[in-house]
C-alpha cells in the first residue's frame, strides 16, 4: 500500500554544532583508501536516521551526553573518521587524519515518536529538521566526514541522524562503527570487534587488466530512450509497504514451475516490473537492473573481519523490456552470477575504474538498483520497517512519474 503523509507541525532546538574529537591521542597519519572507496559514483554524502523508543534502563540519564562520549570513545579507534579527505596524485583519495572531529548537534524536538507515526518512512517528510545541514560542512574534500544529529523527543525517546562521506565506508562499515559507539555507551572501553583498515587489499591491479564489459559503468550514448528523456521536475517519491500479507498475495500469482523464491527475488521481480511498465518504456528499449553483492566473507576477497571500507559491488543484467512477461526470470540472472563462482571481481571492476576511462560513474539511465539503502540517481531501494500498527515488512521507496502529461501511451 502507498503510503499517504499528513503534514507533521513540531519545532526542533538545535543547540550549535560543535566537533566530537577522540578523548585520547591517535596517530596523525595519511591512509590511502581503496579503490573501491575511490568511485566517482561513490563520492557524496549519504544520510541515515534512526528512531528509539524511550527507555526505562536510561531514566535519570541524558541521551545526548551518552551518545557524545561514547562517540569520542568510538573515535579513537576509528580515528580516520575525525580526519578530512585530501586528493593525491590522478586523485587519489586519502584521509589526512588529523583528529579534528566529526560534526555534533544537540536537539529536542517537541513530539512524540508516537505522534511522528509513519511519517518516518522513506523519505521523512522533516528530515531537515531531524538533519541539520551545516553549512559549508557538506564537501568531499576537507569537511568533516560524518554529521550527526541527536534529537531528544518528549516521550524519552530519541532520534540518531547521521551523514557520512560515502568515499570511508558502505553500510555494513557504519553499522560496525554504530556498534562501536554503542558498546562505549554500555561501559566497554574496547570495541567487540577491532576496526581493520588495510584498503590496499581492494586495489586495482597494476597495471589493469580488463576481463569483461562492465555494463554498470558504461556511458550510454542513446539518449532518446523512455528512460533517457525523463523530466526530472514531473517525477515524485513514493513510499509502499509490504508486509507478510502482500508478500503472500504476490507469491500466489507465481507459476509453481519457478519454484522456491526469497522475498528478495519476489520483490525485486516485481517492482522491476511494475515500475518498467508504469514509465511506458518503449518495447525495443534495452533496461538495466542491478543489485549489490557483499565481497565480504566471499572466496577470493580475503577481507578481514573488522574491515569498515566500501565492500560492495553492482551485478547489473542488460534485458530487453519482453523480459517483464516472466518476472522472476530476470532475478535468476542476477543472482546466479552473484553468487556463483564469484572471483575476485573486484580487481576487475577497480581495473575498469582506473584504465584509461579514468573513474566513470555507475550507469544511471534505465536502471533499477535494488537494494537496502539509497544511492543518489538509482531510484529504488529497500528497507525493512515497523508500520504504525505494529506490522514488520519491507517498505519500498521508488521514483515514479507524476503525471503522464505529453506522453504517448498508445
Amino acid at each position: 500500500m502507498a503510503s499517504s503523509w499528513s503534514p507533521l507541525v513540531f519545532s526542533v532546538k538545535r543547540c550549535a554544532p560543535e566537533f566530537v574529537r577522540p578523548t585520547n591521542p591517535t596517530p596523525r597519519e595519511v591512509k590511502q583508501l581503496s579503490d573501491i572507496d575511490d568511485q566517482e559514483g561513490l563520492r557524496f554524502q549519504i544520510p541515515v536516521i534512526m528512531f528509539y523508543p524511550n527507555n526505562p534502563l536510561m531514566k535519570g540519564k541524558d541521551t545526548v551526553k551518552v551518545i557524545r562520549e561514547a562517540l569520542g570513545k568510538a573515535l579513537v579507534y576509528y580515528y580516520p573518521f575525525a580526519g578530512r579527505l585530501i586528493e593525491g596524485d590522478n586523485r587519489k583519495l586519502m584521509v589526512d587524519c588529523t583528529g579534528e572531529g566529526v560534526l555534533f548537534i544537540e536537539a529536542d524536538a517537541d513530539t512524540t515518536l508516537e505522534n511522528l507515526g509513519d511519517a518516518i518512512q522513506p523519505m521523512c517528510p522533516c528530515f531537515e529538521e531531524l538533519l541539520y545541514d551545516v553549512p559549508g560542512s557538506g564537501g568531499i574534500l576537507g569537511s568533516p566526514l560524518i554529521l550527526i544529529q541527536v534529537t531528544r523527543l518528549r516521550c524519552g525517546g530519541f532520534i540518531f541522524a547521521l551523514r557520512l562521506n560515502h568515499t570511508m565506508s558502505d553500510a555494513l562499515g557504519l553499522i560496525q562503527f554504530l556498534n562501536a559507539i554503542s558498546e562505549m555507551a554500555q561501559g566497554l572501553s574496547v570495541p567487540s570487534l577491532l576496526p581493520i583498515w588495510e584498503r590496499e587489499l581492494l586495489n586495482a591491479r597494476n597495471p589493469p587488466r580488463i576481463t569483461r564489459i562492465h555494463h554498470e559503468y558504461e556511458e550510454v550514448t542513446n539518449n532518446k530512450g523512455t528512460l533517457m528523456a525523463m523530466d526530472e521536475n514531473n517525477l515524485v517519491h513514493r513510499s509502499f509497504f509490504f508486509g507478510p500479507k502482500e508478500i503472500r498475495a504476490l507469491r500466489n500469482r507465481l507459476p509453481a514451475s519457478l519454484g522456491a523464491c526469497s522475498t528478495f527475488e519476489v520483490l525485486t521481480a516485481y517492482v522491476w516490473r511494475c515500475r518498467t511498465i508504469a514509465f511506458a518504456v518503449d518495447p525495443d528499449e534495452v533496461v538495466r537492473i542491478s543489485c549489490l553483492i557483499n565481497m565480504r566473507g566471499k572466496r577470493g576477497f580475503d577481507l578481514p573481519l573488522g574491515y569498515y571500507g566500501n565492500a560492495l559491488c553492482i551485478q547489473l543484467q542488460l534485458l530487453k523490456l519482453e523480459c517483464y512477461v516472466k518476472p522472476i526470470g530476470i532475478c535468476d540472472k542476477v543472482t546466479e552470477e552473484s553468487q556463483g563462482g564469484n572471483e575476485p571481481r573486484v580487481h576487475k571492476i577497480s581495473g575498469r575504474s582506473y584504465g584509461h576511462q579514468g573513474r566513470p560513474s555507475f550507469t544511471q539511465p534505465g536502471t533499477i538498483l535494488f537494494q537496502m539503502s539509497h544511492v543518489p540517481g538509482l531510484e529504488s531501494f529497500c528497507t525493512r520497517f515497523r508500520n504504525s500498527k505494529g506490522e514488520e515488512g519491507n517498505d519500498l521507496y521508488a521514483c515514479l512519474r507524476q503525471s503522464w502529461k505529453g506522453l504517448n501511451r498508445s
